[in-house]
């Protein structure tokens, strides 16, 4: 969150969200969203390795870490976009390993995503209408049959007119999709997301691209789901975002899940500094490396000693190689030289020994 977006007004977090003490995987009280065992590896990169995650109900969960760490691949996996090598979860007490994207949608879990995907060439209104479930209108006999679907349609118009009015898209629901900004298009995509009534709604970085004077109205629509009785999952680089509106925090670290908690407990954790900022953030790299004068603290010194075992190492592997390298070029150079000696003996007749010479 930028420094010139204040944070939205404080409202009260949900607490009381687990079960025993805080680790990774800790069972929640009520969960929506239970998942054990789930991978997923792209050739030899292993891009989600998640054990045991659960996901509260009516609360927002935070899903953070550090690029490459696994977060949008998790959720294509939750919400059937992907397929994972192994694993199952569930949504509601229903299983949904297998189960496709759209099937999902209509259990009533929906997502958005980091590049939205609104259709430029439609309307805004026209892509709100997109986002309601069970359109008579849609199948093909009755599609000729305006009769059968005309009440529908009045009522998902209403409905759409009322979501833009709310997400002050309503003066420019006739513009085409195309013509919005960044942040707009985002407001859209979460506006259409509510036309199916949802009961967990999953955003992909919902403020990446946005323009700081939308800030402010995205968070407010954010904590507005949960005020609705929706539960909200989604995955944030913003830290001053997450620790303002989340009530519960999942950190990501190179496909696992390396902690959860509070957002104020887990910003403070070892792992979470690591993942952001490694293992040695305190270290000064100019003392270590000579750069600046100053005094080694024990941690730096642990550094440059393993700097210098691993230099060790190196080398060593280097001169291997080298003595491997070298060795059949030595005996590759000995055997052409006495192909060489044979060759000139051969076409040399004063070469020949003493007696044949006599």
């Amino acid at each position: 969150m930028s420094a010139d977006v204040a944070p939205p007004a404080p409202r009260p977090k949900s607490t009381g969200l687990h079960k025993g003490d805080i680790r990774p995987g800790v069972e929640k009280v009520d969960p929506i969203i239970v998942a054990d065992g789930v991978k997923r590896v792209f050739g030899g990169l292993t891009a989600v390795d998640v054990e045991h995650l659960e996901i509260p109900r009516n609360a927002i969960t935070a899903l953070i870490g550090p690029n490459g760490a696994g977060k949008t691949t998790l959720f294509n996996l939750l919400t059937g976009f992907d397929k994972p090598n192994a694993g199952q979860w569930s949504f509601d007490g229903k299983n949904l390993a297998g189960i496709p994207a759209f099937k999902t949608a209509r259990m009533g879990q929906v997502r958005t995503f980091q590049l939205t995907k609104s259709l430029g060439l439609l309307t805004v209104l026209e892509n709100m209408k997109l986002g309601a479930p069970g359109q008579g209108g849609e199948r093909i006999w009755a599609s000729i049959l305006p009769f059968l679907w005309r009440k529908q349609e009045t009522r998902i118009e209403e409905k759409a007119r009322g979501l833009l009015a709310r997400f002050k898209l309503d003066a420019k629901e006739k513009d085409f999709a195309a013509s919005l900004s960044g942040g707009q298009r985002k407001l859209l995509e979460m506006a259409r997301a509510l036309m199916s009534d949802p009961t967990l709604v999953m955003l992909d970085e919902p403020m990446a691209g946005v323009n700081p004077a939308l800030t402010q109205s995205l968070l407010d629509h954010i904590l507005d789901l949960k005020d609705l009785g929706m539960t909200v999952l989604f995955v944030e680089h913003d830290m001053h975002m997450v620790r303002h509106i989340a009530d519960w925090v999942v950190v990501m670290a190179e496909g696992k899940v390396v902690a959860e908690g509070p957002p104020d407990a887990v910003m403070k954790e070892q792992a979470v500094i690591d993942a952001y900022l490694g293992a040695h953030q305190d270290v000064d790299l100019g003392v270590v490396t000579g750069r600046y004068e100053g005094e080694l603290t024990a941690e730096a010194a642990e550094l440059v000693a393993q700097a210098h075992e691993l230099q060790d190492v190196v080398e060593a592997d280097a001169a291997s190689a080298a003595s491997e390298t070298s060795a059949p070029a030595t005996r590759r150079s000995a055997a052409a030289e006495r192909d060489g000696a044979a060759d000139h003996t051969a076409s040399d007749p004063l070469s020949g020994s003493t007696e044949e010479n006599k």
